[in-house]
């Protein structure tokens, strides 16, 4: 039939054991019907049709699609992926000392910065190496609230205690006519 043809087309009837269903109840019986057809099949009868099984790289997971809000998948800074990284591959406590030494200005804040610079961490001991004997002694008045700081920034554990030292003495040792023992200067003490 074209659409240019007069008689109208005929809609196809359903059969005598529905005739007298109309509607959403029509529908459903059919659909009934339908899913009883395929158990006896031995068919998998589910909700809605759905094409071949795909199978999901890990066993007993399902796909998840990725939704309008933040996700795993989606691109990470890089900052987040290096401590992503660190985390699973055990490395938090290293990274975080290498803070503490890379980062000290942010940490400590500039004027501590400016007059104290770390040397070494081990063990949990940070060694601060001051630029004169009055910082040296402010620092160790403050160690409380510096070590407060350090945890703040990198969490606790990282560094447990503080060497703070003021600037080196004069080397008494110089020159290549070097005097070993106490040699010339025994009337110092």
């Amino acid at each position: 039939m074209t659409e240019f043809d007069d008689e109208p087309e005929e809609t196809p009837k359903p059969p005598a054991h529905l005739a007298g269903l109309k509607g959403m109840d029509l529908v459903r019986r059919t659909l009934e019907e339908a899913r009883g057809a395929a158990r006896e099949q031995g068919k998998d009868v589910g909700r809605g049709g759905h094409g071949p099984v795909r199978r999901s790289p890990v066993a007993g997971r399902r796909r998840r699609w990725s939704g309008p809000g933040p996700d795993s998948r989606d691109p990470q800074p890089l900052g987040a992926a290096t401590n992503d990284l660190a985390k699973k591959r055990g490395w938090n406590n290293k990274v975080s000392e290498g803070v503490v030494l890379g980062q000290w200005a942010v940490v400590v804040g500039e004027q501590i910065a400016e007059h104290a610079q770390p040397t070494v961490l081990r063990d949990g001991v940070l060694s601060v190496s001051a630029e004169s004997t009055a910082w040296a002694t402010q620092l160790r008045m403050v160690q409380a609230q510096l070590l407060a700081k350090i945890a703040a920034a990198v969490g606790d554990g990282v560094v447990t205690s503080l060497k703070i030292t003021g600037p080196t003495a004069p080397s008494w040792r110089k020159g290549p006519r070097h005097i070993s023992g106490r040699g010339p200067r025994d009337t110092y003490g």
